[in-house]
C-alpha cells in the first residue's frame, strides 16, 4: 500500500502541473481513442513502469475540471479540505447502510442533513439522505409524492392518471422520473416561464385546474433553483400557494444553485423555501466538493420510510433505524458521500461556506460587466446568476464552442432559450479569480483574430 500511496503521489504532482502548464487537454477524437492511448486489459499483468506510463498518458489527456480554463459544466475546481474528505471516505470504505458498519459515519451525515433542514426551516420532523446524484434526488422527490397521494401504487401499481408539472426549462430528469415511477412522460406539464426563465405561477395553476377538471390527480410540482441554461430561480413562494390551494407536493431542485441557502446575501432567491415538501442540492457544485455529492431532504421523515425501506433481517441487526441508514435510502450499499462535505464544513464554518457562494456571484458580476462594457458582445442572462450567457460578434456559438475546444484554449459550453443560441460559461469553479475571468474573454478575443471563422 505504501507503495502505491507514493505513486498517488507522483500522479496527484502530474495532475497539479498539468493543470497549471496545460489546462485544457488536448482532446483525443473517438476514432482513434483506443490507438492512441493503452486502455486494453490483457490476461497477464502489466508490469510497473509501463502501467505507471498508461496512467500518466491518461492524466494527461483527460479534461483538466480544476484548472482555471474549465467554464464548462456545473461543477468544477477543488478545495483541499473536501478532497481530504473524499479520499479519508475511500481509505475506510465504509458502506452507509448501518450504523454497525458506519459507525460515526452516521453521525456525520446525520449532522450535515439536520443542519441543512434547520438552515432551511423545516421542522424537526424532517430528515434526508445522500443521493447517487442530482437527478436521484429529484427521482426520490416525485417517488415520496407519488406514494404519499396514492398508498396502494406500492402494492398494487398505478391505476389512474397522475400528472405531474415542472417549468419548460427545468432539469430533463423530471420526464425521465416520471417514465420511472410508472406515471409516464405524456403525463408531465411543460409550464410557462418568463423571459427570465421563471416559472409562471398563473399557468401552473391553470394547468392544475384543467387537469382536475378531467378527473387526473395532479400530485407533484417541481420547481428550479438555478435553472440548468440561465442559473434563474423559480419564485417558490407564490408557486407553494397554488400547491397549497390544490394540495400537492411542491419540491424545490436545489441541484445547481440550492446553496444558496449557506449565503446571508443570496438565500433570499430561494424565499418560501421553508413551504416546499422537500428540497434537493448537489454540494459538488457551487460548494466545490468532489463528485458527487447530492442531498435530499423532506420536511417530513415518514415519507423517506415509507418509500424506502424494506426491512430485511440479514442486514438490520443492531441499533434503532434512526442510525440504520439503509431504511430511507434509494440504494442499499452506498459510499460515503457526506464526509467530505462535513470537513469543508467543519473546517471553514458556516462563513467559509457563505465566501464559497458569495465569491462566483461576484465573478458573475465581472463577467456581465464586462459584456456591458464590450460592444462585440451581446449578453443574453441576467443578475442574480451565476450562468453568464453571451454571445460575441456574428460568431455561433456552437462553432465558437467547439473550436475552443478543439485547439485546447477554453472548455465553455453552448445553450439555447427561447431558439437563442449563446456560449454559456458558468462561474461556479472554485479555482476561479477576478483575472481567471478577464482572461477567459481576452482568450476568446485572441482566438477569434487568430481563426478564421
Amino acid at each position: 500500500m505504501q507503495n502505491d500511496l507514493s505513486l498517488f503521489s507522483e500522479l496527484v504532482e502530474l495532475l497539479i502541473s498539468e493543470e497549471k502548464n496545460h489546462p485544457v487537454a488536448t482532446p483525443i477524437d473517438t476514432n482513434v481513442l483506443y490507438e492512441t492511448l493503452d486502455l486494453q486489459l490483457t490476461n497477464e499483468p502489466t508490469i510497473d513502469s509501463d502501467f505507471k506510463t498508461s496512467l500518466k498518458d491518461i492524466i494527461r489527456s483527460t479534461p483538466k475540471t480544476a484548472s482555471t480554463s474549465f467554464f464548462n459544466q456545473l461543477f468544477g475546481g477543488r478545495i483541499p479540505r473536501a478532497t481530504l474528505g473524499d479520499l479519508l471516505a475511500v481509505m475506510l470504505n465504509n458502506s452507509m447502510y448501518t450504523y454497525k458498519v458506519a459507525g460515526p459515519q452516521v453521525g456525520i451525515e446525520k449532522t450535515v442533513l439536520r443542519k441543512i433542514c434547520d438552515i432551511i426551516g423545516y421542522p424537526s420532523s424532517a430528515d434526508g439522505t445522500f443521493a447517487p446524484g442530482g437527478s436521484m434526488s429529484n427521482y426520490m422527490a416525485v417517488l415520496m409524492a407519488r406514494d404519499k397521494y396514492n398508498p396502494s401504487v406500492r402494492n398494487e401499481g398505478i391505476n389512474n392518471i397522475m400528472t405531474l408539472y415542472t417549468s419548460e426549462v427545468s432539469h430533463y430528469s423530471i420526464a425521465k422520473n416520471a417514465s420511472f415511477i410508472g406515471v409516464g412522460r405524456h403525463q408531465v406539464r411543460s409550464i410557462k416561464t418568463n423571459d427570465k426563465g421563471q416559472m409562471l405561477a398563473e399557468d401552473l395553476d391553470a394547468k392544475i385546474t384543467h387537469d382536475i377538471a378531467q378527473g387526473y390527480q395532479p400530485f407533484f410540482v417541481n420547481a428550479t433553483a438555478g435553472t440548468t441554461v440561465l442559473g434563474a430561480f423559480d419564485d417558490v413562494k407564490q408557486l407553494s400557494k397554488v400547491c397549497k390551494k390544490h394540495d400537492v407536493w411542491l419540491h424545490l431542485d436545489g441541484a445547481y444553485c440550492g446553496a444558496v441557502i449557506f449565503s446571508d446575501d443570496y438565500k433570499h432567491l430561494t424565499n418560501g423555501i421553508e413551504y416546499t415538501d422537500s428540497f434537493s442540492v448537489n454540494a459538488h457544485k457551487m460548494l466545490g466538493t468532489p463528485l458527487s455529492c447530492s442531498i435530499i431532504v423532506t420536511r417530513d421523515k415518514a415519507h423517506l420510510y415509507q418509500s424506502f425501506s424494506n426491512e430485511a433481517d440479514y442486514l438490520y441487526q443492531t441499533n434503532n433505524d434512526d442510525f440504520n441508514l439503509g431504511k430511507t435510502s434509494l440504494q442499499c450499499g452506498r459510499r460515503n458521500d457526506a464526509l467530505k462535505l462535513w470537513t469543508l464544513w467543519k473546517s471553514v464554518g458556516g462563513n467559509g461556506l457563505k465566501s464559497i457562494v458569495n465569491h462566483q456571484f461576484h465573478l458573475a458580476d465581472i463577467a456581465r460587466n464586462y459584456i456591458k462594457n464590450h460592444p462585440d458582445y451581446t449578453l443574453y442572462s441576467y443578475d442574480n446568476s451565476i450562468s453568464v450567457c453571451f454571445n460575441y460578434k456574428a460568431i455561433p456559438a456552437k462553432t465558437l464552442c467547439t473550436a475552443l475546444y478543439e485547439h485546447s484554449q477554453l472548455m465553455v459550453g453552448f445553450g439555447n432559450f427561447r431558439n437563442q443560441d449563446f456560449v454559456r460559461m458558468v462561474t461556479i469553479n472554485t479555482v476561479l479569480q477576478e483575472k481567471d475571468i478577464i482572461n477567459f474573454f481576452k482568450t476568446i478575443e485572441e482566438f477569434a483574430i487568430s481563426t478564421d471563422f
